[in-house]
């Protein structure tokens, strides 16, 4: 075919294929078979192929993932991306509504956007002279992270449209029945729709049955939300499809909708937790500006709590960042709002008291919107024969022996004697930092200590919320040190899995633990959702270690955390599947090496799969020798015929 033949023909496949995509992946609708797109698709590849000047960014071959990043770049809002306060009341409702009209012109809001809450990952994406240039997720809501080659393998995302620039922002989610095909391989959708987008290489967003639902256009600016919506149905995007206005003076109806909506969103494709409602003026809404990072002129309407019953399994104690202990209830897994649910927090001992939970006992749990898991009461009629209270301070000396506990006067809570929660606190960073967890160059003892001492760092998520100019003020820092400081927390976002696990600090959970972890889970929401028969499949991991780390998880500030650290884009590189070269061998590295210090030849060997112990055994593979070895293990190795290795020859061993 001639070029000029060929330009016309690309045209009128190029409308065709976007017109199914639109009606197939935004309306649900066929119109025709997918047989014959797939066959209009190979036409417009090979002509494609034939004429590559041809091509253009908005082609529908352009979706294809291409090659694996080796990370994200940063990228900063022109507006910020907020988060909503949430309600759970009518009262609550009426309270906001009577606030703001305390504050604008005429003291009454003349009318009311609703849409659902989506459950899942925001994204904000940019068009220029009408195409597709850019996907940055929220991160901290200033500053996000470029995620495009991922987005743009989404099908119902228009790669072009019929206005020049524009900005729109939504949520990347999962239909339900799309994650029942695979929800053996994850938590739950809003799990998998993120984990998806956060994968260095596109073929793994390309492969999984994403969508991204709009809810709202940031640019052009139009006078009310409703207006956006419809502009944005008329791009090509898809909406939630729930999206209503009600009059000021119709506070009835809003509210028999959020009962209506309530009553029938577990038939919907989507999993929801609530209702956002938004003044429907967008200069009043904006005009009402921010408080911390929320807009005062839109909250989030969260649904009454779901109830289930399950049966604790066992209870274990959990010592949070400000040294807390914590009992958590372990359950029978039981599906909840959407999730499968395996734990809830009991709070203190006076809770397990008030309620008389026992290990064996059936209770209700509940949960209200994406708040954790609570235990509601105990059905006592359900209760084993043998059930006994639980003994609190027994649990402490069984589970701690190594700590000393006390309950200060006029407190609930039990926990570690002599050490204040800054001193835990400035530990857990210091360890966080550390070479055999992430090992960020500059996080040392005196500097974690000025960070946290200053106020700047309360927890470690506040790490990655660290600016230059706020490290400079610093005693201890220049502009220079502080830049250095600031990119070596942001290069640490997206470490390896073992890693990560051990910057967490969980108890009895070494650096080969944690690789061992990380090769059975393959990902850090599979570890989170483990259950105990699971952890104790592992061969290096027993009874006190299976606890502790179900606790760890099981922890409310340690959730909270890991979602805030989820938030700011930190979450740990998933571990390939394929078989290492070392996977199977064990080795101890004794003595001092020239090329490298002793734990960087560790980390060497773990990453090629081999087990590195301390202590010298049959199954030891080899010992691999420095200058100066300690005789108590070259010793017990030739005693049992274990080889040994040279520096020279461990460097060939890992390919140096």
């Amino acid at each position: 075919m001639e070029k000029s033949a060929a330009e016309k023909r690309i045209l009128k496949l190029r409308d065709l294929i976007n017109d199914y995509r639109y009606h197939y992946h935004v309306l649900d609708e066929s119109i025709m078979s997918e047989a014959a797109a797939d066959s209009l698709k190979h036409e417009l590849s090979e002509l494609e192929a034939e004429y590559p000047e041809l091509i253009t960014p908005d082609s529908p071959t352009q979706r294809v993932a291409g090659r694996a990043l080796d990370k994200f770049e940063k990228v900063t809002h022109e507006k910020r991306m907020i988060s909503l306060a949430d309600v759970f009341s009518t009262a609550e409702v009426l309270d906001w509504i009577s606030r703001n009209e305390k504050l604008i012109p005429g003291g009454k809001i003349s009318e009311f956007f609703t849409d659902i809450k989506m459950d899942g990952l925001a994204c904000s994406l940019k068009y220029k002279d009408g195409i597709f240039v850019q996907a940055v997720t929220r991160g901290d809501g200033l500053v996000g992270e470029d995620v495009t080659l991922n987005v743009k393998t989404i099908e119902n995302i228009p790669l072009k449209i019929d206005i020049d620039e524009a900005e729109v922002r939504g949520e990347i989610i999962i239909f339900k029945r799309d994650f029942e095909k695979l929800k053996g391989e994850f938590a739950n959708p809003r799990n998998l729709a993120a984990g998806s987008i956060r994968q260095l290489d596109p073929k793994i967003a390309a492969s999984r049955p994403l969508k991204f639902i709009a809810y709202d256009l940031v640019k052009p600016n139009l006078p009310t939300h409703k207006e956006a919506y419809e502009m944005l149905r008329r791009l090509g995007f898809q909406t939630s499809g729930e999206d209503r206005v009600f009059k000021g003076t119709d506070i009835d109806g809003l509210f028999d909708y959020i009962k209506k909506l309530d009553e029938y969103r577990k038939g919907l494709k989507f999993n929801t937790d609530g209702m956002v409602i938004k003044i429907n003026d967008r200069k009043i809404y904006d005009d009402l500006g921010i408080v911390g990072k929320t807009p005062r002129g839109a909250v989030a309407y969260k649904f009454p709590a779901e109830e289930a019953t399950t049966v604790i399994k066992d209870i274990v104690i959990s010592i949070g960042r400000t040294g807390a202990a914590t009992p958590v209830a372990l359950f029978e897994p039981v599906s909840l709002a959407g999730t499968t649910v395996k734990h809830a927090s009991l709070h203190n001992a006076d809770e397990i008291a008030r309620l008389d939970a026992r290990i064996g006992d059936t209770v209700i749990i509940y949960k209200a919107g994406d708040i954790i898991p609570q235990v509601k009461e105990v059905l006592t009629t359900l209760r084993p024969e043998d059930a006994k209270p639980f003994d609190f301070e027994a649990a402490l000396k069984k589970q701690y022996p190594e700590l000393e506990f006390e309950r200060p006067a006029g407190e609930a809570v039990y926990r570690v004697k002599g050490e204040t929660s800054d001193f835990i606190l400035k530990r857990a960073i210091e360890y966080y930092a550390s070479k055999p967890a992430l090992n960020i160059e500059g996080l040392g003892e005196k500097n974690v200590v000025a960070l946290v001492d200053s106020g700047l760092v309360k927890s470690i998520a506040d790490l990655y919320r660290l600016t230059v100019s706020q490290v400079a003020k610093l005693e201890r820092f220049a502009e220079l040190s502080a830049s250095n400081l600031v990119e070596a927390i942001a290069a640490s976002k997206n470490p390896a899995l073992s890693k990560f696990i051990t910057a967490l600090g969980i108890r009895h959970v070494g650096a080969q633990t944690a690789v061992s972890l990380a090769k059975k889970f393959g990902s850090l929401d599979n570890l989170i959702n483990a259950t105990e028969e699971d952890l104790l499949a592992i061969p290096d991991v027993g009874e006190i270690v299976a606890e502790s780390i179900l606790a760890w998880f099981s922890d409310e500030d340690n959730v909270k955390l890991l979602n805030e650290l989820h938030e700011l884009d930190v979450w740990p590189e998933e571990v390939k599947s394929a078989s290492l070269p070392l996977e199977g061998k064990s080795y101890i590295v004794t003595g001092t090496l020239a090329s490298m210090g002793r734990e960087e030849a560790e980390d060497k060997l773990r990453e090629l799969g081999a087990t590195v112990t301390s202590s010298v055994t049959k199954t030891t593979t080899a010992l691999i020798v420095g200058e100066k070895p300690g005789k108590s293990k070259t010793d017990k190795a030739d005693k049992l015929g274990i080889s040994r290795i040279s520096e020279a020859e461990f460097l060939k061993l890992i390919g140096k």
